[in-house]
């Protein structure tokens, strides 16, 4: 997607935004007068072309991290894929009509931005992005960021590292289909094994799961193989 860097940047815009906690059928609203957020030094606004929305999203939404959340209005949204329109003054690694992708916050729990990437535009520090790969949609990338992030982060936490073997459960969802890459091709996995649905278990062995486990015919408890890890992808919460 090519924007001409003689388009002028709106100073309203539409996005999803909600502006007290509950369910999003009952907060969320479409807003088409929304200010177009302002660009720090250090950030680029991204003209949004695809964004994802998580569960950690609907948590925030129902009010399950108010303590550390930021002030309303709230536009939701971690994940985006988009074009970049402006770079703030120390931004330089990033140029106008970059094609990019990310996490739009570095702490999912911490305060995260008011401004989400539901929205035709967002703010983001430079260090959050990186350049879209050509092989991917924008819809491809922007589906990507947050899975990933849990996904490597729960590796490093159980100490996983090449030549350990691994059990994933819930291997077809969208966590477990990045453990089970990361674990194989990234970390050097010996064994990589997953549960899944029986429609699913040609989708596990073509990921690089060693040994696709229905779990509707078996219980993996049941299995005479021992794992050095089991990571849990049916119920991996979200990254802090």
């Amino acid at each position: 997607m090519e924007i001409p860097s003689s388009t002028p940047i709106p100073s309203k815009m539409k996005a999803w935004v909600y502006g007290e906690y509950g369910n999003a059928s009952n907060v969320l609203k479409l807003d088409s007068n929304a200010t177009v957020p302002q660009v720090k030094e250090d950030q680029v606004l991204i003209k949004v072309v695809a964004a994802s929305i998580n569960p950690i999203d609907a948590k925030r939404m129902l009010g399950m991290f108010k303590a550390s959340d930021s002030p309303f209005p709230t536009v939701p949204g971690y994940d985006v894929a988009g074009v970049v329109v402006k770079v703030g003054s120390q931004v330089k690694r990033l140029k106008v009509g970059d094609e990019v992708y990310g996490d739009i916050n570095e702490k999912a729990l911490d305060h995260p931005k008011r401004y989400g990437s539901l929205a035709e535009y967002t703010a983001v520090e430079e260090s959050l992005l990186a350049l879209k790969p050509k092989n991917l949609s924008f819809a491809e990338a922007a589906s990507l960021p947050l899975v990933i992030e849990t996904a490597h982060e729960g590796l490093e936490r159980t100490g996983f590292s090449a030549g350990k073997s691994i059990l994933v459960l819930g291997g077809a969802g969208g966590v477990g289909t990045q453990i089970i890459q990361l674990a194989k091709h990234v970390f050097g996995a010996s064994t990589v094994a997953a549960t899944s649905s029986t429609s699913k278990l040609e989708l596990l062995k073509s990921l690089g799961a060693d040994l696709a486990i229905d779990y509707t015919k078996e219980n993996f408890e049941d299995l005479p193989e021992k794992f050095d890890v089991v990571y849990d992808a049916v119920d991996s919460g979200y990254r802090r």
